[in-house]
């Protein structure tokens, strides 16, 4: 594995939570109409025009749709074993965290060191299944930590992510090509969700006290994220693998998204449905500092291992 150095991306990312920090504390802006923004506007328009520009294929969309059925199936695994243990709010948001990871701004600068171009694509499909899950099984059960099955139902009904995904889709499979001037200007959307996804997260934790600190959720979170996650994607590695399915770089690839931390998303969506945001904002920062030493030390011990099978 290439010697890839996380500071500068670690290290932009909290510059951007500390700008969020500082526009709570001294402007005292509230993040509750930037989450809703994120949700209903800026994150359909980054899914559709990844969708119109990455020219999906078969084998693309099962990537996508294999990560949907993974992630849903983990978040439904968590959500069972969760009530044991949490109170409603705590299950539902512990439920959501476990079937998404930082895939985007904080893995995607890592797949471009550690990728060819064939693997970044692959990385790329995988991606956005995670945001798939993100905004309909994750959703859903986030919802339901709050709201009665028809009112979850109905807020997921609503969400324009899913029609983005829709719309995407149908122009692909027609073969129909979007203006280049609307697929430039839509590029710019992937820029400002990661700039306020990682803001709204500073902007919560600048609005409470680290009193609020619960040490059982973020254990639950950080099982889930660097624990269950890369041992499910590992199996399935090595699943692949042993079928010869899968090349070198879908390997990585695969282990690579169930290597990164806690997705912002897990705050933005927290903060749209009232369920403990605070708590979400905890556990996402501490998995991301944590995450530049855990993902070389993973991929360095399970890389070779699984590449040699």
């Amino acid at each position: 594995m290439p010697d890839v150095d996380l500071s500068q991306s670690l290290w932009m990312l909290l510059a951007f939570v500390a700008l969020g920090w500082v526009a709570a504390r001294r402007l005292k802006l509230d993040p509750r109409p930037i989450a809703t923004l994120l949700i209903y506007l800026i994150s359909p328009l980054t899914f559709f025009n990844a969708l119109t520009q990455g020219q999906p294929s078969i084998d693309k969309l099962a990537l996508t749709f294999g990560v949907v059925l993974l992630s849903s199936l983990l978040c439904l695994a968590v959500n069972a074993v969760a009530g044991r243990f949490y109170a409603e709010q705590e299950r539902a948001l512990l439920a959501f965290s476990a079937g998404t990871g930082n895939t985007g701004y904080f893995g995607f600068p890592i797949a471009l060191v550690l990728l060819p171009p064939e693997g970044v694509t692959q990385y790329l499909f995988c991606m956005l299944g995670i945001s798939l899950y993100e905004f309909t099984v994750g959703f859903y059960i986030s919802a339901r930590g709050q709201f009665s099955v028809r009112e979850s139902l109905s807020r997921l009904a609503r969400l324009p992510l899913i029609y983005a995904f829709a719309g995407g889709m149908l122009i692909s499979a027609l073969g129909w090509q979007v203006p280049q001037p609307v697929s430039e200007g839509l590029g710019y959307f992937k820029y400002c969700f990661t700039v306020l996804g990682m803001m709204i997260i500073g902007m919560t934790l600048g609005r409470i006290s680290w009193r609020a600190v619960d040490v059982a959720f973020v254990v639950g979170c950080v099982v889930t994220r660097f624990v269950v996650w890369p041992l499910a994607t590992l199996a399935l590695a090595v699943a692949l693998r042993l079928l010869g399915d899968a090349s070198d770089s879908l390997v990585l690839a695969f282990l690579l998204v169930g290597a990164v931390p806690m997705a912002a998303n897990v705050v933005v969506i927290a903060m749209e449905l009232n369920i403990r945001p605070e708590k979400g904002a905890i556990a996402v920062l501490l998995t991301t500092l944590a995450a530049p030493l855990l993902i070389p030390l993973y991929l360095g011990l399970v890389l070779p291992w699984v590449l040699a099978l």
